[in-house]
């Protein structure tokens, strides 16, 4: 037997110790598990400080109004970010954060082609979130991710692995840094726009953007709608099986969760799970195993009908027509 098929024996017979029981107090749950998925992520470890907000710029396009700037979200560390209105807009609009994949950067969410095979990367997988966005009447807010374009990416792709690597060495994790960054631009961006209404804040993100859309919403509830796509699926059938980039790694998670499991955090708040039928790092059957979980998860918070699958007939991609149908008609109460 390799290591690889030991390992994954291991796992089969893991049964996650804080995975949710019936007998429990579901908010009494939520709080214990939250708790230690934040020491997991290794938020603790982060540097605090005021969410800062540098080189304040609008910019603008004919079809909608932009402001770019970056926000201090650990001291010294500066996370480059575009804010986006509609044309229209209201007092007050929902706002969407929109977290790019494993891409050449952040100017992919806003259709914008910089490097060779951006063009076909936006075209082909409907990857120009912060244009969706601002289709749907929402404000959109693009921020760029540890490891990707202007954080470190090259015009071939992201740099995820050594940071990743030296994160963990530290105590923390790439993708709790990410969660982190999220949280404090949100502070940064609501004590800037009063054009945002706070509760009615949603997050997207397709693959890498997807599961930092999944974790972030775990633990920041001001998020009230999440969307992750192409990047929720049991552990066993994709990360610990399939090559998947380090960033996606939080080291001992599967003593304690599988990631259906982790649903009860974001319940009873609106999530939709897209998927594409033939994504090969994803696979159906653990996507399918992790939702029939995120399932239980929302019955036992009460809310059933807060929790929706969308299935996309290709692969690893953003499948824009039916997910936005979905969250039109969660949003509407259908």
């Amino acid at each position: 037997m390799f290591p690889a098929e030991y390992e994954l024996c291991l796992m089969r017979k893991t049964t996650p110790s804080l995975r949710y029981s019936k007998s429990e107090d579901f908010l009494t749950w939520q709080k214990n598990a939250r708790a230690k998925l934040r020491e997991l992520l290794g938020l603790d470890k982060m540097g605090f400080c005021e969410p800062l907000v540098h080189d304040f710029k609008k910019t603008g396009e004919l079809a909608f109004e932009e402001y770019t700037f970056s926000v201090e979200t650990e001291p010294g560390f500066l996370v480059p970010c575009h804010f986006c209105l509609p044309q229209n807009a209201r007092a007050k609009n929902p706002l969407v954060i929109c977290l790019q994949g494993h891409t050449t950067g952040a100017h992919i969410s806003l259709g914008r082609a910089v490097y060779p095979g951006d063009k076909g990367y936006i075209e082909g997988g409907d990857r120009d979130f912060a244009l969706q966005v601002l289709r749907e009447g929402y404000c959109a807010l693009v921020i760029e991710m540890r490891g990707f374009g202007a954080l470190g990416g090259t015009p071939k792709g992201p740099a995820c692995h050594i940071p990743a690597m030296a994160a963990l060495l530290l105590g923390r994790t790439m993708l709790g840094e990410r969660v982190w960054d999220v949280s404090r631009v949100l502070d940064a961006v609501l004590n800037r726009f009063d054009c945002i209404d706070p509760s009615d804040i949603y997050c997207m993100g397709n693959s890498g953007g997807g599961t930092v859309t999944y974790y972030a919403a775990c633990m920041d509830e001001r998020i009230t709608l999440a969307m992750p796509s192409c990047s929720v699926c049991t552990y066993r059938d994709s990360i610990a099986t399939i090559r998947h980039c380090v960033c996606n790694f939080i080291p001992k998670i599967a003593e304690y969760f599988d990631m259906g499991d982790l649903a009860g955090l974001i319940a009873p708040r609106k999530l939709v799970v897209v998927h594409g039928i033939n994504d090969e790092i994803f696979p159906k059957e653990g996507v399918f195993e992790a939702y029939e979980t995120i399932k239980k998860m929302y019955e036992a918070a009460g809310a059933p009908d807060n929790c929706r699958l969308v299935t996309g007939p290709a692969g690893h991609r953003f499948y824009a027509d039916a997910a936005w149908a979905t969250v039109k008609e969660m949003i509407s109460g259908g």
